[in-house]
């Protein structure tokens, strides 16, 4: 009888956690369906992003055996519609997944154009998903979605000066080349880190979650025009996103020097081109291009939507 009372008591105790954790998922699901967000998103609150992050970067980092390389590569390219003719090697060269998404392509084919007053070049093969002026420290991630250039820009110098200025925002798909360059003439003064949350940047989260790109992980690189592109400031902000925890920057504009976790650091005005090194994701993600400076009133977006290739000029002086 006493065993018997305690198994009982037990199951009861467990049954009613049980229930009540099931009330409280139930609960935010229900909630998130009345507050129009897609399941999946509310799903995405119970998961471990961070930590699936990082076992996602794991295995893909992990070396395969030379008789996997070519199949495995070959059905993701398949699924995902990798253009392989790009690709600087044979696919047997590249021995991990993430070795071939950090793929260099093969010279010339992307071209930067030639350069005139004011002309930034897209940093990425991408799409533009958003663009427009910065008033009063604000930008758009999607309709009726706001957020603040400062906190974008956190741990970044003199945020103030994008004031008045434009931003375009460029989606990376898993299909794109995932290597980031730099987008102008100049000197590079500050490059930053900042820890934060691993949401996806799909259009589901975009058009859902409140200031989504300052909440996630990110890395920025912040260049002063010069030449062509005298009187503009850049700031490239590479988002990271779930499954996507890695921007690496270039270790040219680190100097030797370990960036913080969360944090920036001064360059000493490394001279920089366009089509220059900047920065790859392991794995896709979005960055965010915010042009400001003295003369940012004189710049004018020529491509405000679809797809762009690196190299191509998304804006000049008008």
């Amino acid at each position: 009888m006493i065993l018997r009372h305690c198994f009982c008591g037990g199951f009861s105790r467990r049954l009613k956690a049980l229930l009540l954790v099931g009330g409280l998922i139930v609960s935010v699901l229900l909630w998130g369906t009345m507050s129009g967000w897609p399941l999946s998103l509310h799903l995405l609150r119970f998961y471990p992003k961070k930590l699936g992050s990082s076992l996602v970067g794991w295995v893909a980092g992990r070396s395969m055996p030379q008789g996997l390389r070519i199949p495995v590569l070959e059905k993701f390219a398949k699924t995902y519609g990798v253009d392989l003719a790009e690709a600087e090697k044979p696919l047997s060269e590249y021995a991990s997944l993430q070795a071939f998404f950090t793929r260099r392509l093969k010279p010339g084919l992307r071209p930067q154009e030639v350069a005139v007053p004011g002309s930034v070049n897209s940093p990425v093969d991408a799409r533009i998903i958003a663009g427009g002026p910065i008033e009063k420290d604000t930008i758009l991630q999607a309709k009726g979605l706001p957020y603040r250039v400062s906190e974008l820009l956190k741990n970044l110098p003199d945020p103030g000066r994008f004031e008045g200025g434009h931003y375009l925002t460029l989606y990376l798909s898993p299909r794109d080349y995932h290597r980031i360059h730099v987008p102008i003439e100049g000197i590079v003064t500050a490059v930053a880190r900042v820890e934060g949350e691993l949401w996806p940047v799909n259009d589901a989260s975009t058009s859902h979650v409140p200031r989504l790109y300052e909440r996630n992980r990110r890395a920025a690189w912040v260049a002063r025009g010069t030449g062509a592109d005298e009187g503009l400031d850049v700031a490239a902000v590479c988002v990271g996103a779930t499954h996507v925890g890695g921007v690496i920057l270039d270790e040219r504009w680190l100097e030797g020097r370990r960036l913080p976790k969360d944090g920036g650091l001064a360059v000493n005005n490394l001279p920089c081109t366009p089509g220059d090194d900047l920065a790859n994701f392991q794995f896709g993600s979005t960055v965010v291009l915010i042009i400001g400076g003295p003369k940012a009133k004189d710049w004018v977006a020529q491509r405000t939507e679809g797809t762009v290739k690196v190299g191509q000029r998304l804006g000049a002086f008008r």
